[in-house]
């Protein structure tokens, strides 16, 4: 069911907008058409530019609302100003920690660099301030690869006039320091630099010797690193305090700016006295009735509701409005898609066809009850509408496996209250004996058929496409020409006098010709000049081979509701080989973990191309009839909680 939708036309002095969206549209769910684009033809119109004053403020808080989000608290009705004054007060108080945090991560930042390079060096027993400040001696800390270091200490090393204290060493590189005589430097450097030594300088900071320097290091680091956390704790605990006001200013202000907002949608009129706000959109019926009473005494806004459609641009948007039970099986709709405002909506068909065709084809008591329940309980814990249809299938096929007499595929524990799929036939004219349920499959198809076509001539009614609705395949043409095939057939398969071959000329021979020529025909009807196209030869051969697959489509398609008796009947086989497997085909005692396993792949596997198998007969034999899904969602721009 689609509900009914009005066009609503708001406008009031520009200055009042902010009162009137607050006041009353906030409590509606309607959706905003552009203005400017809906009243095009209007004069003097124009487009409501105006900056949302509320982007920054609501980007602080936004990013606040996500530090505290998982802090449970009780939220409060804030007004702007109050919301402004908390973001206001916790940004102070939060930048003066975060300023202090700063400085610690950048004295502990510092400390780390220092002790990265000093720590190299912890070995040398030597003051490095000292070091430092040597005037006649030259110094070089850095690091050197360990193939060269072995090179060096072997060959090189005792020639020169050098002294290498070692520091640390990995399987890469050895770290230390040189000293060389001041007159030296330069050759000895030279030498140093030929054996790729890294050099690398310190800073004049250090007291002492490396270990003892290092020792210092490492409890400014763990000052430091005490001083972080007793600030981060105060950043979390002042966020603590104030994470219900926070969240509360959020809300506020996504309010305020989502109000706002409304703007772009908004077009502006002039008067000579006065500059007016112009806004439109969609309500329900029901709501708009409710909105036009409550504003009706307001002297500062006007509204109008359009009744006719056909004076509106834009098409009227899409709600589906379905009893509970069947509002799961919107999915299926949506997947196809949403229908037109005035297309009919297939949602409950897709409800009782869909379980009703399951239920046939997955025909067993214990197996459809392990479905419903199993459904009904993901779908209470989960609210998932999957497990819901699940539910409501595992219902049908429940019903249909005491029609069939089947419990987890044992046939002898209860009576079939209609007949055992494998083993009931029908004797039929010209063809003998068929399986029964293959007869009253493809006859339930031919039904569903017929009914699909009545849903095509409403849809054609609602939308005026004339030459669909009368002369279509799955319009009244197609109606009468299938729907006596199908009477033809049932009176001889049930042995009932058929009417004459004159009478049969006329059921059959005047709709095919009606479909034949419905582009004619409509041209007729609606007083067109050119009825009949130039090239009629190439006319008649292409009607002649639409008329060709047309009636292959009508036995094609009819035929294709075998598969719902076929699957009935490969369920019944599927659990006799279970049971043979388990060793109770002959009433034996049976293998009860080979039955369970049994039934569990049944219900996987069969559960799941059955599943896929009607989905297929729902939208290829029943929607491509009569629906199309062009419809556009009903989309608020505020999704209003109901209590």
């Amino acid at each position: 069911m689609i509900e009914k939708m009005k066009f609503l036309t708001i406008t009031g002095p520009k200055n009042d907008i902010d009162r009137v969206v607050d006041e009353y549209l906030s409590k509606y769910d309607i959706q905003l058409e552009n203005a400017f684009s809906e009243l095009k033809n209007v004069q003097n119109i124009s487009p409501y530019n105006e900056l949302n004053p509320h982007k920054d403020s609501l980007a602080k808080i936004n990013a606040l609302a996500d530090l505290v989000k998982e802090i449970p608290c009780k939220e409060r009705k804030l007004t702007a100003e109050e919301s402004l004054a908390v973001l206001e007060q916790v940004e102070s108080e939060l930048n003066e920690i975060q300023e202090k945090k700063d400085d610690i991560e950048a004295g502990l930042a510092a400390a780390q660099a220092l002790l990265t390079d000093i720590g190299h060096f912890r070995s040398i027993p030597y003051c490095i301030e000292d070091i430092l400040h040597f005037q006649y001696v030259k110094f070089r800390f850095g690091k050197i690869a360990q193939e060269d270091y072995e090179t060096f200490e072997k060959y090189v090393y005792d020639d020169l006039c050098t002294i290498f204290y070692k520091g640390q060493s990995d399987e890469n590189y050895v770290w230390g320091v040189y000293f060389v005589p001041a007159e030296e430097a330069d050759k000895i450097d030279a030498i140093y630099a030929s054996l790729h030594f890294e050099r690398f300088y310190l800073k004049d900071t250090y007291h002492g010797t490396a270990e003892e320097a290092c020792q210092d290091l490492e409890d400014d680091i763990a000052e430091y690193t005490a001083q972080l956390n007793a600030v981060n704790r105060a950043y979390q605990k002042k966020l603590e305090e104030h994470a219900a006001d926070i969240l509360s200013a959020q809300r506020k202000l996504i309010t305020l700016s989502e109000n706002f907002d409304i703007r772009k949608l908004a077009a502006c009129t002039k008067t000579k006295q006065e500059t007016f706000y112009i806004l439109c959109g969609w309500m329900t019926e029901q709501e708009a009735s409710r909105f036009a009473k409550e504003t009706e005494k307001d002297d500062k806004l006007y509204s109008i509701i359009e009744d006719d459609h056909n004076d509106i641009d834009s098409q009227p948007p899409t709600k589906l409005k379905n009893p509970k039970i069947f509002q799961p099986y919107e999915m299926y709709t949506r997947m196809y898609g949403l229908p037109a405002y005035n297309e009919f909506d297939p949602t409950i068909f897709v409800a009782l066809t869909y379980s009703f065709i399951f239920g046939v084809m997955f025909g067993d008591v214990g197996q459809g009850l392990c479905l419903f329940i199993g459904g009904a309980l993901l779908y209470k814990l989960k609210r998932i509408n999957l497990a819901a249809i699940i539910s409501m299938a595992g219902f049908f096929s429940t019903i249909f496996g005491f029609l069939f007499g089947s419990i987890f595929g044992f046939e002898d524990i209860i009576d079939a209250v209609w007949l055992r799929p494998i083993e009931h036939m029908t004797k039929l004219p010209f063809i003998g004996n068929l399986n029964t349920v293959f007869v009253y499959a493809v006859a339930f198809g031919m039904f569903l058929i017929l009914l699909t076509m009545i849903f095509q001539i409403i849809n054609g009614l609602k939308s005026h496409d004339m030459e669909n609705t009368l002369f279509g395949t799955n319009g009244i043409a197609g109606f009468l020409f299938y729907g006596s095939l199908t009477l033809t057939l049932f009176l001889f398969m049930s042995g009932h006098p058929v009417p004459a071959a004159s009478i049969l000329g006329i059921l059959f021979g005047l709709p095919l010709l009606a479909m034949a020529l419905k582009e004619p025909l409509t041209a007729v009807i609606e007083k067109k000049a050119k009825i009949m196209p130039e090239n009629k030869i190439m006319f008649f051969v292409q009607t002649f081979f639409e008329l060709f697959e047309v009636l292959l489509s009508y036995f094609s398609n009819t035929l294709s509701f075998v598969r719902i008796g076929a699957f009935a009947v490969s369920h019944a086989a599927m659990m006799e080989v279970v049971l043979m497997l388990a060793g109770a085909e002959n009433g034996g005692s049976p293998n009860w973990l080979v039955i369970i396993f049994g039934n569990i792949f049944v219900m996987g596997m069969e559960g799941l191309i059955v599943g896929i198998q009607v989905l297929r007969l729902e939208y290829y034999e029943f929607f491509s009839r009569f629906y199309k899904g062009t419809g556009r969602e009903f989309r608020p721009y505020r999704k209003v909680k109901t209590q």
